[in-house]
């Protein structure tokens, strides 16, 4: 049995195609196929509002390659989510109905839902339960937080603030204010707070720690990998330091955020389980079959 998630995201689509594991204990997944495609729907979004004729008819491209891989792969069942550009274009509609009838059915999820969705990829099951974790999602529209205190959820906020947006110069300085407000509200009560990052730019800058996959990075550490990078052009950090054309722009805005609310909210660690919203859906859609059954 396969499943898809499709996560149609500001600055990249990607396609994950698991083959899920069923015991008489429990359901798990291995990843079979993850292909991303750096479409950067958020540079029309946040500007025009609007998502242009290439764009337009590359996203649809996109879907009908992903329902061509979907078949020859005989995935048993798929969901396809859009993120903060798809909200944010006023012919985001228009989208979705053209990629209907390329066979892929996309759900335009808010922020909230969003992160409720990435949280279903089994992050609870790292958590000390006497711990308190803020959870940050950076993506290229938006930044998503969850505060979570004894394994369970406290508080949980959507801020229109990424990557793709802070590069176009459509961050706003009241947003920044309401993120800071919200993070040292929810943080100020609580003597140490744990820090878990997702999102293909705090991996990558994981990596760059030399981190391993559950090792904390500092807040030090953090600064130190930002301050590196910015030392380079963008054209260094493609060509000297080897970081892929849309990834070396967007590391530096994203690196900005969680460092300013690791500063915030007092944070001293920060971990990359390596986790996204593909993985997510996968989860979301293992439990939406089970219940199916039962």
């Amino acid at each position: 049995m396969r499943y898809a998630a499709i996560d149609i995201g500001s600055n990249a689509v990607r396609l994950l195609i698991a083959d899920i594991d069923q015991t008489k204990e429990e359901i798990s997944f291995i990843k079979n196929t993850l292909l991303r495609v750096p479409l950067r729907l958020g540079d029309d979004a946040f500007i025009q509002h609007h998502i242009s004729d290439v764009k337009f008819k590359d996203m649809v491209s996109t879907m009908t390659a992903f329902k061509n891989l979907m078949d020859v792969y005989r995935v048993t069942d798929y969901m396809a989510c859009a993120t903060s550009a798809m909200r944010d274009a006023g012919n985001g509609k228009e989208v979705v109905k053209a990629c209907k009838k390329a066979g892929v059915d996309i759900q335009i999820i808010d922020g909230s839902l969003e992160a409720e969705i990435i949280y279903n990829s089994h992050l609870e099951q790292d958590m000390d339960k006497d711990k308190v974790y803020l959870y940050i999602d950076v993506g290229g529209g938006s930044t998503e937080l969850s505060l979570f205190a004894n394994s369970r959820l406290v508080a949980s906020r959507s801020f229109n603030l990424g990557t793709i947006r802070i590069l176009d110069n459509q961050d706003q300085p009241e947003t920044w204010d309401e993120l800071k407000d919200w993070v040292k509200t929810h943080t100020q009560m609580y003597k140490q707070v744990y820090g878990i990052g997702t999102g293909g730019n705090i991996n990558k800058l994981s990596r760059l720690a030399n981190a391993k996959e559950d090792k904390p990075m500092s807040y030090s550490k953090l600064k130190a990998i930002y301050n590196h990078l910015t030392s380079y052009s963008l054209k260094d950090r493609i060509n000297v330091l080897g970081l892929k054309q849309d990834r070396a722009d967007v590391i530096i805005p994203a690196a900005e955020i969680f460092l300013t609310i690791m500063k915030i909210g007092h944070l001293k660690t920060i971990v990359a389980p390596r986790v996204g919203l593909v993985d997510g859906i996968i989860q979301t859609l293992i439990r939406r079959n089970l219940k199916k059954n039962n």
